[in-house]
C-alpha cells in the first residue's frame, strides 16, 4: 500500500467516525439516516449520469452491494436507538476486519504480509477491548444483535464493493450506482418498518443528514478506490482506524469518560497501524 493511499485510508476513517456522530446526536436517528441516503442517492445518480450504464456483469455486485448497505444502515440505526456512540460503533466496526480477513485470505486468494496480518489482529484486540463495556456499564444488551447484524454486513459490503469495483474498472461510477440503489431500497425497508414515522421532519434533521450524507459518501468513495489498489483486508482494517477518531470525538465531543480500558485499546489500534505500514 503506498503513502498516499494510506493517507487517503486514513482520512476516510476521519469522516466516518464524523458521520456516526452527526447520526448518534441527533434526536430522530431514523429520519436522519433516510436524508442522508436521498442526498447519497443524489450525489450518486449524477456521478452515474457522467458515464455510460455498468456493463452486465456489473449489475450483480451493485444490487448486491445496494441490498447489503442498506442492511448495515439498518442494523446501524436501530443500534443507536439503543446504545452510544462509544459503544455501538466499536461493535458494529470491530469484528468486519477479522471476518473480511479471513475470507479475503481463504477464498479470494488475498496476499496479506505477516506484519500485516499481526496489524489487523492488534486492531481488532484494541476494538473488541474498547467494546467489552457493553456487558460491564450496565447498558442496554438489546442493541448487541443489530450492532453484530451491522459488523456483519460491514464485512459483506467490504468484499462485495472491493470485487464489484474491479470488476466495474471505474471506482467512482460503482460508487454512484450503488448508493443509488441503496437510497432505494433502504427507504423501503424504513417504511416497511416505521411507515410514516420514518419520514424526516425538521430542519435540523435535514442538514445532519445532509451533512452526514456528503461525509459518508466522500468516505466510501475512498475506501472503494483504495481497495481497488491495494489488499481489501488491509483496506478494510486501516477503516478500522475510525474506532480512535470515534472516542475522540466521544470524548472531546459528548464528554464521555475516558476510562483505562479506553486508553488501552487505543494503544493497540495505533500498534496495529503502525504495524500495517512496516
Amino acid at each position: 500500500m503506498s503513502f498516499t493511499v494510506f493517507l487517503a485510508v486514513l482520512a476516510a476513517a476521519l469522516l466516518h467516525a464524523g458521520w456516526n456522530a452527526l447520526i448518534r446526536v441527533g434526536t430522530n436517528r431514523i429520519g436522519t439516516m433516510m436524508v442522508l441516503s436521498a442526498v447519497q442517492g443524489i450525489i450518486g445518480l449524477a456521478v452515474a449520469a457522467t458515464g455510460p450504464l455498468p456493463a452486465g456483469p456489473v449489475w450483480p455486485w451493485i444490487l448486491a452491494s445496494g441490498a447489503i448497505h442498506s442492511a448495515y444502515k439498518t442494523f446501524l440505526t436501530f443500534a443507536y436507538e439503543r446504545g452510544d456512540l462509544s459503544r455501538v460503533y466499536p461493535l458494529a466496526r470491530g469484528t468486519a476486519p477479522m471476518i473480511t480477513l479471513a475470507v479475503g485470505a481463504l477464498w479470494l486468494g488475498e496476499a496479506v504480509r505477516a506484519t500485516e496480518t499481526a496489524g489487523i489482529l492488534l486492531l481488532g484486540a484494541g476494538i473488541l477491548i474498547l467494546a467489552c463495556g457493553a456487558w460491564a456499564g450496565g447498558e442496554s444488551r438489546r442493541m448487541l444483535p443489530y450492532a453484530f447484524g451491522s459488523a456483519i454486513a460491514t464485512a459483506g459490503y467490504t468484499l462485495v464493493d472491493g470485487l464489484g469495483a474491479r470488476v466495474a474498472g471505474n471506482a467512482a461510477q460503482y460508487v454512484g450506482w450503488l448508493f443509488l440503489v441503496d437510497g432505494v431500497i433502504f427507504a423501503a425497508a424504513m417504511l416497511a418498518f416505521r411507515g410514516r414515522a420514518s419520514l424526516p421532519g425538521g430542519g435540523r434533521v435535514w442538514v445532519m443528514g445532509g451533512l452526514a450524507a456528503v461525509a459518508s459518501y466522500a468516505s466510501y468513495a475512498v475506501a472503494v478506490w483504495a481497495m481497488t489498489l491495494a489488499p481489501i483486508a488491509l483496506v478494510a482494517a486501516l477503516r478500522e482506524t475510525s474506532i480512535l477518531f470515534a472516542v475522540l470525538i466521544g470524548w472531546l465531543g459528548f464528554r464521555e469518560r475516558m476510562t483505562p480500558a479506553k486508553a488501552l485499546s487505543i494503544g493497540l489500534i495505533a500498534s496495529g497501524v503502525v504495524l500495517t505500514r512496516l
